[in-house]
């Protein structure tokens, strides 16, 4: 019951269209001489700097041109640390999802087999059997 009395989520609740977030804090003592807009215009003149030295590569090998040997050895390195994130499943997760798996599949092939059955007879018997 409370959970449609959160603002924006009732089509009739103005509550949220009348207010106005403003997320860029009023700094008075700003360094910077220029304006800044919002709602997609210019930014100020140190975000620029900073976004500027922060796009510069820090390490060697973003620098330098890599090898195809390199490249490979990269990959490796990149698919064993994502695999060290992964939540393995324990020994008797991992069977009772087998199972489920087996269980699933034979009962939809079950069903698959039996329609196929039954439209074949059903076919046979409009149009005829020849034999």
């Amino acid at each position: 019951m409370a959970d449609n009395k959160r603002r924006g989520e009732d089509p009739g609740d103005d509550r949220l269209h009348d207010e106005t977030v403003d997320d860029v804090a009023d700094d008075a003592t700003e360094a910077d001489d220029e304006p800044v807009t919002r709602g997609g215009g210019t930014a100020t003149r140190s975000r620029a700097r900073a976004d500027s030295a922060d796009s510069r590569p820090k390490t060697r090998s973003e620098t330098d041109k890599v090898g195809p040997f390199g490249r490979i050895a990269r990959f490796v390195r990149e698919v064993v640390a994502e695999l060290r994130k992964v939540i393995w499943p324990t020994r008797k997760e991992l069977l009772t999802y087998t199972a489920v798996v087996i269980v699933f599949v034979a009962v939809m092939l079950t069903i698959v087999a039996g329609l196929d059955y039954a439209f074949a007879k059903g076919v046979l018997w409009v149009f005829g059997n020849p034999s």
